[in-house]
C-alpha cells in the first residue's frame, strides 16, 4: 500500500509517499480502507520530533481517519465489512489502509462525507466535552470563542449555538471573521484590528462573557480575564500561541470565576463512558443539521507536505484533509 513514512526527524516539506506492507489486523482490531485523513498541527510537531509523544521509527503519521471497514479481527463485535467509520487513531492515518482498535471507531452518519468524517474525531469531541462537561455552558449564556476560524474554534462556535448560547467569535482578519459568522457566530471580532476586550464588554453591556473558549493561551488568556463575567468559566483547550500562561489566584477569587481545563485524550483512561455518550450527542446534532464540519481543502496523499505547510501557515480555516 501507499503511505507517508517517517524514518527520521524531518521537516514536513520532506514527506513523501512510499510503498509499504499492508498493516496486519490483530485481535480486537478492524482494518479500514482510508478514504480521508485529517491533518492536525500536532502532526507537524510529531514529524519534526517536537511533540511530547515520539514514536519509534519508522512510523506513519496521521491521527484522524474516515473510511470503510475491510477486515474485522477476532473478538470484535458491532462492526462488519463495508461499514463506514471514523476514528481518532494513535498513528497511521496517512496511508491507504490502517489497522486500529475497534474501540476507537464509530459508525458515521449516513449523510456525512468521508472528508467531513476525517475532520470530526478530534475537534468536535474536544469542543463538546469542554463546553458541556467542563464549562457547563447554559442556554442564554454568552460564549466567547478565540481563534474561531480554526478546527476546534469552528466546532466550538457550532456547538455553542446548538446549545443555545450567544456566541462571540475572535479571528485574525476579516475573511476569518466572516467564516466564523457563517458557522453561526452572532458577532465577530477581528483581533488584528480591534481590542477584543473592549469589544466583548461593549457587546455584553459591560457584563463580559460567561464562558471563554481559549485554545491560544499567552496574551489571549491574560486579556480574557479582563472580559469574563462574574461566575464566568475560562476554558483552557490548548496553547496554539506557543506560550503557556499563568494566573494569580486572587484574580480567580475576586471575580468568582473558574479556570478549567480540557484534555479530551485522557477520557479514554479516566472516564471512558463519556466517549460513546459524546459521539452519540454529536451525531444527533449533525443529523439535526446543527453541526456542519468545514473542510478547507482536500489534498491527495502525495501532497501531504503541501497540506501541512498550508496548515502550519495558519492561513487555512476549518480542517485540512488528505485523500489516500
Amino acid at each position: 500500500m501507499r503511505a507517508i513514512v517517517v524514518d527520521r526527524w524531518m521537516d514536513p516539506s520532506e514527506l513523501a509517499v512510499r510503498d509499504v506492507p499492508d498493516p496486519k489486523v490483530g485481535a480486537g482490531q478492524i482494518g479500514v480502507d482510508v478514504k480521508a485523513a485529517g491533518c492536525n498541527f500536532f502532526d507537524i510537531l510529531i514529524v519534526k520530533g517536537q511533540y511530547q509523544v515520539k514514536p519509534p521509527f519508522p512510523f506513519v503519521p496521521g491521527g484522524e481517519i474516515a473510511g470503510v471497514v475491510r477486515e474485522v479481527g477476532s473478538g470484535v463485535t458491532g462492526f462488519s465489512v463495508g461499514d463506514r467509520v471514523l476514528a481518532a487513531a494513535p498513528m497511521g492515518g496517512y496511508a491507504e489502509r490502517i489497522a486500529i482498535p475497534a474501540a476507537l471507531a464509530h459508525r458515521m452518519p449516513d449523510a456525512m462525507s468521508f472528508a467531513e468524517g476525517a475532520g470530526f474525531p478530534i475537534v468536535y469531541p474536544t469542543s463538546y466535552a469542554g463546553l458541556v462537561y467542563r464549562a457547563a455552558l447554559q442556554p442564554g449564556e454568552t460564549l466567547l470563542v478565540h481563534a474561531a476560524a480554526g478546527g476546534v474554534g469552528l466546532a466550538a462556535v457550532q456547538i455553542g449555538k446548538a446549545l443555545g448560547a450567544r456566541v462571540l467569535a475572535t479571528a485574525g482578519g476579516p475573511d476569518k471573521v466572516k467564516i466564523a459568522l457563517e458557522a453561526g457566530a452572532d458577532a465577530g471580532i477581528d483581533y488584528n484590528a480591534e481590542d477584543f476586550v473592549e469589544r466583548v464588554k461593549e457587546l455584553t453591556g459591560g457584563k463580559g462573557a460567561d464562558v471563554i473558549y481559549d485554545s491560544v493561551g499567552g496574551d489571549v488568556f491574560d486579556k480574557s480575564l479582563k472580559c469574563i463575567a462574574w461566575n464566568g468559566r475560562l476554558l483552557v483547550i490548548g496553547f496554539a500561541g506557543g506560550t503557556i500562561p499563568s494566573v494569580a489566584a486572587n484574580r480567580i477569587l475576586l471575580k468568582n470565576i473558574a479556570v478549567t481545563g480540557l484534555h479530551w485524550g485522557a477520557y479514554a483512561k479516566n472516564e471512558p463512558q463519556r466517549i460513546p455518550e459524546t459521539y452519540a450527542a454529536l451525531f444527533r446534532l449533525y443529523e439535526e443539521k446543527k453541526l456542519h464540519p468545514v473542510v478547507y481543502k482536500s489534498y491527495p496523499l502525495e501532497q501531504a507536505a503541501e497540506a501541512l505547510a498550508a496548515l502550519g501557515s495558519r492561513k487555512t480555516h476549518g480542517k485540512v484533509v488528505l485523500t489516500p
